[in-house]
């Protein structure tokens, strides 16, 4: 079935595209590294499950996408195309090279607080800017963050609502068929207790909780909640109060805890009510982090040049007067 579906997409694409290598998928696609032929650049192809795929209009879709691929923002990974072939809907976008935030979790435990408070930022602002458009993600998750030259970078901006916007109903009077992990529901770890609830009038602050998510696990190694399914770990999110992050990682500075705490908040009203406001919080953390880290990773001797040309320019000013 893999080789089948593989070989139907480069047939399909030929004209355009040379397939390389099937990347680890996503929660509602197949991924592909190609190469663009017009350009002779790198390209990710991610192709909708077939069984989605069916249940779509590819119009709304395309339209979905079309808005979505519209940010132009240095944290967003922007889309590039997208089509529909043969029955299968897909889109591109450019290869990262890089790590995913789920990758660096896995290297670097515990995270520094530095590192998290940069990423933070940097998600943040994406979000911001693309909630200024209309656009909501859905779908934040350390697998959707990308570390790109050392800044984190956001995929899949608007495929999720993309998705949900352009799932055909199975009949006039019925909801949407949204069954499938990564549509409706986003990913059970990550998601709003709205969103796992189908709420149909959610809406950006969505994506400030999953951020406190990904936010606690990159402080404390875990996600707030955890369950043997994917149905319990949504409940949670709806009723169980996650314990502090101070409790579990006690260096955690106080400001960055409380809002973090205040985005896991069950009510959307009681959250931050847009993205600019975690910026807010962050940028001043970021800068005063980013200054003492910067001298602590500089060789030990620069502290002693550096009271050094202090001392003998007092002594040189001290002299011409």
């Amino acid at each position: 079935m893999a080789i089948d579906l593989r070989a139907a997409l480069q047939e399909a694409l030929a004209a355009d595209y040379v397939l390389e290598d099937e990347l680890p998928r996503g929660g509602m696609s197949r991924v592909f590294l190609a190469v663009e032929r017009a350009l002779k650049r790198r390209v990710v192809l991610k192709v909708l499950d077939p069984e989605l795929a069916a249940a779509l209009s590819a119009e709304r879709f395309k339209r979905e996408i079309t808005l979505a691929a519209r940010l132009q923002h240095p944290h967003i990974v922007p889309l590039l195309h997208a089509g529909a072939l043969n029955g299968m809907l897909y889109y591109s976008m450019p290869f990262v090279e890089g790590e995913s935030l789920r990758e660096l979790m896995g290297r670097e435990r515990p995270m520094s607080i530095d590192r998290i408070t940069q990423i933070l930022l940097e998600v943040a602002g994406a979000l911001d800017f693309a909630h200024a458009q209309g656009v909501v993600h859905r779908d934040i998750k350390p697998e959707n963050v990308m570390l790109f030259h050392g800044q984190a970078v956001v995929l899949d901006f608007g495929i999720a609502k993309a998705v949900s916007d352009a799932t055909a109903p199975v009949s006039t009077n019925s909801m949407p068929r949204l069954t499938l992990q990564g549509t409706s529901l986003g990913t059970p770890t990550y998601i709003a207790p709205e969103q796992a609830a189908g709420d149909p009038s959610l809406d950006h602050r969505a994506d400030i909780y999953s951020v406190g998510c990904v936010a606690y696990e990159m402080l404390t190694g875990h996600p707030p909640f955890r369950g043997k399914s994917p149905q319990a770990v949504m409940i949670a999110h709806a009723k169980e109060a996650p314990e502090p992050i101070t409790k579990r990682r006690p260096d955690t500075p106080s400001p960055l805890a409380k809002l973090v705490m205040a985005c896991l908040e069950k009510d959307p009203e009681r959250r931050p009510q847009r993205a600019a406001q975690l910026v807010k919080v962050l940028r001043p953390a970021h800068e005063t982090g980013g200054l003492k880290g910067a001298f602590e990773r500089a060789p030990w001797w620069l502290p002693w040049v550096l009271a050094g040309v202090s001392s003998a320019a007092a002594l040189g000013l001290a002299l011409s007067r």
